[in-house]
């Protein structure tokens, strides 16, 4: 036998050494993993160290910015506070100075008020004194009217006594209108006392013609034609711008005629008729009293 021995292989050796190459093959790709593993493993480590690192930085940021966000919300809160209470306090104050206004413009109302009641009062008073002493004084000047009235009456009294006692011949006429007039009186004499009886005023006149239109009273007298024989006149009278002509009228006859604001009629009495001449008196009312 020879000292090398030649070694006989096997059918199951071939299929051993590749299982053992397959092994080896395993096992360096299993540590290759590993290894690609570990490698991986610390840069994901290192990945996720640093993505910490940067989330606990944008963490810090935001906190910081929360912060400042929540300082600056109070700090802006805290102003606009302040700004809506001392808006509070200006509007509060505009208030009251309004108020005061109002109160002291309506004080000043009151007291003026009360100013001019006083004085409407004090008028009053016044007018309420006035009244009294105008009463009074009516009152006494209604009691010396009435006394004169009193002696009026018996003064007319005493000359209607009087006239009757010198047997006058006043008497009435029915006048040229148709009016009853008063009582007539035929010269001078009797014109006086009419006169004194105070019915009626009275203007005495002596007119002629060739002296033209002559004022009586209120009116004016003319003579147109005088009939001396026959005791007959014609005249012309201007009253309130109306010419009228009376013609051949009588001595003692009544001419009436009316003048504007009197309901009684003026009268015209002619006692004496000359040659172009003419002497009586225009009689006239008292009072005047409009004609309805």
């Amino acid at each position: 036998m020879n000292t090398e021995e030649k070694v006989l292989e096997t059918p199951e050796q071939p299929a051993a050494k590749r299982m053992h190459a397959f092994w080896y093959v395993a096992i360096v790709l299993a540590l290759v993993g590993n290894v690609y593993l570990l490698f991986s493993a610390n840069r994901i480590a290192a990945s996720v160290a640093q993505t910490r690192e940067s989330l606990s930085l944008q963490i810090a940021t935001l906190n910081q910015q929360l912060t400042s966000s929540v300082e600056e919300s109070r700090e802006h809160a805290a102003t606009v506070a302040e700004e809506a209470r001392e808006s509070a306090l200006q509007a509060a104050e505009r208030a009251s100075v309004e108020a005061r206004k109002s109160a002291a413009k309506v004080a000043a109302k009151l007291a003026q008020q009360e100013q001019e009641q006083q004085q409407d009062q004090q008028q009053v008073a016044g007018a309420l004194s006035d009244l009294k002493q105008a009463a009074s004084t009516a009152d006494s000047k209604i009691a010396e009217v009435s006394g004169d009235v009193t002696h009026v009456k018996a003064d007319v009294a005493m000359t209607q006594a009087e006239l009757e006692k010198t047997g006058s011949e006043l008497k009435r006429a029915r006048g040229d209108m148709g009016v009853m007039s008063g009582l007539i009186a035929t010269n001078s004499k009797e014109v006086g006392e009419l006169r004194q009886l105070g019915e009626r005023n009275y203007f005495e006149f002596d007119i002629k013609r060739l002296s033209g239109p002559m004022k009586v009273g209120d009116v004016r007298l003319e003579v147109k034609k005088t009939d001396p024989r026959r005791n007959k006149f014609t005249l012309n009278l201007l009253a309130n711008d109306k010419l009228v002509e009376k013609k051949d009228k009588s001595i003692n006859e009544p001419v009436q005629f009316y003048v504007a604001g009197n309901r009684q009629p003026y009268e015209i009495v002619i006692n004496q008729v000359k040659k172009d001449e003419i002497i009586g008196y225009l009689a006239t009312p008292k009072v005047n009293i409009a004609r309805r």
